[in-house]
């Protein structure tokens, strides 16, 4: 799915090289909630980590909210906060270390510690402001400590923050639908609790008439986004539908850009994910009671991962939708038996199948894994490679158009000279990415029907047995 025009102009920006003076490049969380001095990058400005409940994500956003320190306003926070010693939880021989920018090319690193009975470091952290927004922020108002008390007593507005007309505007738009006004309010009762009150065709109400995703998104809409600020977000996507997380997602991307924030957020969602580009998706996988960072991972891979359902015996992995299809009609056509035994995931970025491979080589999968990476990449521990020494649109369209594209115009009911300009015109683009797409636009179908015609010619007239053979005997193999 391409990105958002939102988040373009901030990989853009990004890109540019000179701005975002104020950045945490890395953490390493040691001897804490199973994590044991794994390194964490964030190598751009909106980062989401995705993971299975209890694989470390909260534990990431709290040791970020830890490292830095405030001077004005805004809160600082303590790891003590987070991370208390418990009858259960000893709490010792913990480090957090982190690396960070400040200023153009300034690079330090610190840490906060508790070797024994106290943290140290606090007072040496960088200043920077926080915000953390939490899963209380989820809570339904009315269920809230202390606010039941409130509509049982008689009690009036005592004051209120009124929403700009620029937040009132990013609110509705999030929604997907108008308000005229927000403020969140302050009762006569309770000057400690804020009660957010929405006005929609004139109509007021508050927090305890509001959907929790109103609620949620009122109190993000009210939360600090200072300049330089870092923001962390526990679960973004919670109570909010698939349109409502992508608008959320644009919105913080326009912040982000306009601010040049930090933005680290936790989340399940595939809606979240595919708002952002691949270097902005960490997974965390867990494997024989280790943690393991997989940068750049796909929707599909992440979701399938946390996948509770019942899957095929094989989990065959590709870097992206034009190497499953490709695969397929490999295992299709040349060994339809173990075909119906797998499924294919694509995994995104070349460097999270080199990870994979180096599982794979270690058995550290608990199901049948292989791992394929297009042609064009080196030889990988764990892994193999596709046929032809490229891409796999360089490798298909170059041996089609050698065979004058064969059959594909009958495949999808087109006229054969038809199919044969449009080809030979898309191969003319740098990009090979958008050969599918050009080529499709000009034929007037579906760019997934013209490629899985094109694989399947590809298979029946360019693979050669040996080819095919290093493709399905490691299935079998792991299969037997």
């Amino acid at each position: 799915m391409n990105v958002s025009d939102e988040m373009r102009r901030l990989i853009k920006k990004w890109g540019g090289g000179a701005a975002w003076p104020k950045r945490l490049e890395w953490l390493e969380i040691d001897n804490l909630r199973g994590w044991s001095g794994q390194r964490i990058n964030f190598s751009f400005p909106i980062m989401a980590i995705v993971g299975e409940n209890g694989s470390g994500k909260s534990t990431i956003l709290q040791a970020a909210a830890s490292v830095y320190r405030s001077e004005t306003k805004g809160r600082t926070w303590f790891p003590s906060e987070f991370f208390p010693k418990t009858t259960w939880d000893n709490i010792e021989d913990v480090a957090i270390r982190f690396g960070f920018q400040e200023g153009k090319d300034q690079h330090q690193s610190s840490s906060i510690r508790k070797p024994t009975a106290r943290w140290l470091g606090n007072t040496e952290r960088p200043i920077r402001e926080v915000e953390y927004i939490d899963l209380n922020r989820l809570q339904p108002v009315a269920t809230r400590l202390g606010y039941a008390r409130i509509p049982k007593s008689k009690h009036v507005e005592a004051s209120s923050v009124i929403f700009t007309d620029l937040q009132v505007q990013r609110f509705s738009s999030v929604m997907g639908r108008s308000y005229d006004s927000a403020r969140m309010a302050i009762t006569d009762i309770d000057d400690t609790r804020e009660v957010p009150v929405l006005s929609q065709n004139k109509n007021a109400y508050s927090g305890f008439h509001q959907g929790s995703g109103e609620i949620t998104v009122a109190e993000l809409m009210r939360a600090e986004l200072p300049k330089y600020g870092l923001i962390l977000i526990d679960e973004i996507e919670s109570s909010l539908h698939p349109r409502a997380q992508r608008r959320m997602m644009r919105d913080l991307a326009e912040k982000c850009r306009e601010r040049e924030l930090q933005i680290i957020i936790t989340t399940h969602s595939p809606y979240i994910l595919e708002e952002l580009p691949l270097e902005a998706r960490l997974h965390i996988l867990e494997s024989e009671n280790s943690k393991i960072v997989v940068p750049g991972v796909s929707p599909q891979f992440a979701m399938t991962k946390m996948d509770d359902e019942q899957h095929p015996e094989c989990d065959l992995y590709v870097e992206d939708h034009a190497a499953k299809i490709l695969l397929g009609e490999v295992l299709s056509a040349k060994c339809p038996d173990i075909f119906n035994r797998c499924t294919i995931i694509p995994f995104g970025a070349a460097s999270v199948g080199q990870a994979l491979g180096i599982m794979v080589a270690q058995n550290r999968f608990p199901r049948p894994t292989c791992v394929f990476l297009d042609g064009d990449n080196a030889d990988s521990n764990g892994c193999i490679l596709l046929p032809g020494g490229d891409a796999p649109e360089q490798v298909v369209f170059k041996g089609l158009q050698s065979y004058g594209w064969a059959d594909v115009w009958s495949r999808i009911g087109r006229d054969s000279s038809a199919v044969h300009d449009a080809c030979n015109r898309a191969m003319t683009l740098s990009d090979h990415h958008n050969w599918i797409t050009l080529a499709a636009n000009e034929l007037k179908c579906g760019g997934e029907a013209l490629w899985q015609a094109m694989c399947a010619e590809w298979v029946k007239h360019c693979l050669t047995d040996e080819n095919s053979k290093k493709l399905c005997y490691p299935i079998e193999n792991i299969l037997t």
